[in-house]
């Protein structure tokens, strides 16, 4: 039999000639891009499978060693067919879907203070920081695995599928606008029943403390930190969803969701939907005579909800957008999706004018 491909070999023996595949004869783990790559079809690899059973009375089909994770290009395709599936949600279901996001995203931060409550009198501040961004990360892990619809996640998937011209500015506007406020719900809704769970008052109200504490520093940051730190923040929220589609199994997906997101805590950037739990938490708590008594009466005045809306909530969503839409959607887009500008002429010159030559 004529040689196939650089893997099918023919020789001569005693019994007469044998032919086969060195891949399939040795059970050998072949990346599927590269069986595509030196045209080894699958109907190509079923008649070297029969002409391996007629040769030597057996055969093995190659095992195809599947990508451990879809390259960056393929990531960038499927954001976009991301975006394309959520501007197809109806109003009903995605409201549903962005209500748990929030609400996900305020369990992810209540789990979040009451592990570190006094976590830093045993370990530091740094240890502290980095355990509770892995607690944290539980937020977006429900998100990305358990399915719901997140605003800070959605500026990196609706800007790809609209600079890729898959969907309609008014698509993506109805879909943060509808998202964004039904986060809120969610996440201010948990606020409400974690009040009355009582769990604030775990370890002699430590944990109401810590989070009457977190909401004020959030509150009392100059507009331009809470900005930047918004920029940073999404940017690794973004990079943490955009690594969750190269995942292509569970665990893959959530160590890709876990990392970033420790990475932004431990960091103290600003997420805009966790800070619609935080904060909220912080104004329930604030009146509480347990709480009074520790923090003081002065140093909560400045916990409101006109501080909350304009101090916190308003930079660090613009900062969110930002870190999502510029730093990674625009940026990716350019990189892998972006068509080839077409060959134009060079600035200045002068095509020539053709000579008709005229005859006598």
């Amino acid at each position: 039999m004529s040689k196939r491909c650089q893997f099918w070999k023919d020789y001569d023996s005693v019994s007469g000639g044998i032919s086969y595949c060195e891949l399939a004869a040795f059970n050998q783990p072949v990346n599927p891009e590269f069986l595509i790559k030196i045209g080894c079809t699958e109907q190509k690899r079923t008649e070297c499978l029969g002409t391996m059973q007629l040769n030597i009375g057996g055969a093995a089909v190659p095992v195809v060693q599947p990508t451990a994770c879809n390259a960056p290009g393929e990531i960038a395709k499927t954001c976009v067919g991301a975006a394309e599936k959520k501007a197809a949600i109806a109003p009903r279901p995605l409201s549903v879907l962005a209500f748990l996001a929030g609400a996900y995203i305020a369990m992810a931060g209540i789990l979040n203070t009451v592990i570190t409550n006094d976590l830093a009198n045993y370990f530091g501040d740094g240890l502290t920081r980095l355990i509770g961004g892995a607690v944290f990360s539980l937020g977006l892990i429900l998100v990305i695995l358990a399915g719901a619809e997140l605003f800070t996640g959605n500026n990196l998937v609706m800007t790809a599928g609209l600079l890729d011209r898959k969907i309609t500015f008014d698509q993506v506007l109805r879909n943060w606008g509808t998202v964004y406020f039904f986060n809120f719900i969610g996440s201010v809704t948990v606020a409400v029943l974690i009040y009355f769970s009582g769990i604030w008052k775990f370890n002699g109200t430590a944990v109401g403390i810590k989070a009457v504490n977190v909401a004020l520093g959030k509150v009392s940051l100059p507009f331009s930190e809470a900005l930047v730190r918004g920029i940073l923040c999404n940017w690794l929220v973004c990079l943490a969803v955009w690594l969750s589609m190269s995942a292509k199994d569970a665990v893959g997906k959530l160590i890709s969701c876990a990392l970033p997101v420790i990475a932004f805590v431990a960091m103290g950037f600003e997420h805009s939907i966790a800070n619609m739990y935080f904060i909220p938490m912080g104004i329930f708590l604030s009146g509480q005579e347990a709480i009074v008594a520790a923090i003081g009466t002065e140093a909560l005045q400045g916990l409101t909800w006109s501080a909350f809306f304009i101090k916190n909530l308003l930079p660090v969503t613009i900062g969110n957008m930002i870190g999502g839409i510029v730093f990674v959607a625009a940026t990716y887009y350019n990189a892998y999706l972006r068509p080839s500008p077409a060959k134009e002429e060079p600035a200045g010159k002068v095509k020539p004018t053709p000579v008709h030559h005229q005859h006598s």
